[in-house]
């Protein structure tokens, strides 16, 4: 199916997120798809800028990333981390070569004064994207998890920690002054709309710390384009991360009717997995529609499938 019956935009994270963008890049005509990337991930490393979203979704659109991993570069080699590692320099996070031309050209043209808008499109251009992916700001915001054992940086969290730390809190630091660039806004304000989806990222760590910021949570509430979110809970799990352990420990049960509620009345319309499907009647009691749907993306044919599910749900919503 190629759908080119109206403009698409949305919010994501990195790997789940992107598996759906891939999904929807496959049948939308170009020019139709539009992509908000969490950059609250973001974080300097090795005096290098780090943007984990932005790279991971450009890699996906460009067929180059890791397939075993979801994130990184296919075909990658490590030397650079070898020889990091025999100067016992910090490894935890890990660079591989290929990649770490692109922090390296990145943090260049930031010291320049280019925006990371600017710079993310040059990128996509040299890897033959055409589907624009706008970082939800040029301005910093920087994702803060609050744990028993202290704040923590996002990627201290995540990735050096493992995310064992429990979480009783979290902090957009940044969000409430930043502001969104002249593209983002122009995207959520298309007259020609059809849908803006909220895709099945991590809520708390990957698509709120887009809502934090308030022109973007303004332009969301103001639009009459139908707003879906599709769950990245299927039976109690999480498919990718820690969502089902943050949820439980701020004291809410993993399912997909709390993700719901989480959005609460931002969103219009909910896609559930089909073995959740018990819950339909839950989700419509919080007042939004719903639909049920295999949401596991596996292969190619499965992103597409859940995209087309998707848009012809949003469609209903008009």
């Amino acid at each position: 199916m190629n759908d080119s019956s109206g403009n698409v935009v949305v919010l994501s994270g990195g790997i789940g997120g992107a598996k759906l963008v891939l999904g929807l890049n496959h049948i939308l005509s170009d020019g139709r798809l539009v992509v908000i990337a969490n950059t609250g991930d973001d974080f300097e490393h090795l005096g290098l800028a780090i943007s984990p979203d932005l790279d991971t979704l450009m890699y996906t659109l460009a067929g180059r990333v890791n397939p075993e991993t979801g994130w990184g570069l296919s075909d990658e080699s490590w030397s650079f981390m070898d020889a990091l590692e025999k100067l016992g320099a910090e490894t935890w996070f890990r660079l591989g070569d290929g990649d770490l031309a692109t922090h390296i050209e990145r943090t260049r043209r930031l010291a320049k004064g280019e925006s990371l808008t600017e710079i993310t499109r040059a990128f996509c251009r040299r890897f033959a994207v055409k589907t624009p992916i706008l970082p939800m700001s040029d301005a910093a915001v920087r994702t803060r998890v609050l744990t028993a054992d202290g704040a923590l940086d996002f990627q201290h969290y995540f990735v050096r920690d493992q995310a064992r730390p429990k979480v009783i809190g979290l902090d957009y630091v940044g969000a409430d002054k930043a502001a969104p660039s002249a593209e983002v806004l122009a995207a959520l304000r298309k007259t020609d709309l059809s849908a803006i989806i909220i895709a099945p990222s991590n809520p708390y760590l990957s698509i709120d710390p887009i809502l934090a910021m308030p022109a973007i949570n303004a332009a969301l509430r103001e639009t009459e384009t139908p707003i879906v979110a599709v769950s990245p809970i299927v039976r109690g799990m999480a498919i990718k991360g820690p969502t089902a352990k943050i949820m439980a420990e701020l004291g809410h049960t993993a399912s997909a009717t709390n993700i719901a509620r989480h959005y609460g009345d931002l969103i219009d319309g909910f896609i559930l997995d089909s073995s959740d499907g018990n819950m339909v009647e839950q989700v419509e009691s919080q007042g939004l529609k719903s639909m049920s749907c295999d949401t596991i993306m596996g292969s190619l044919e499965d992103k597409i499938r859940v995209a087309n599910s998707s848009l012809e749900f949003a469609r209903t919503l008009t």
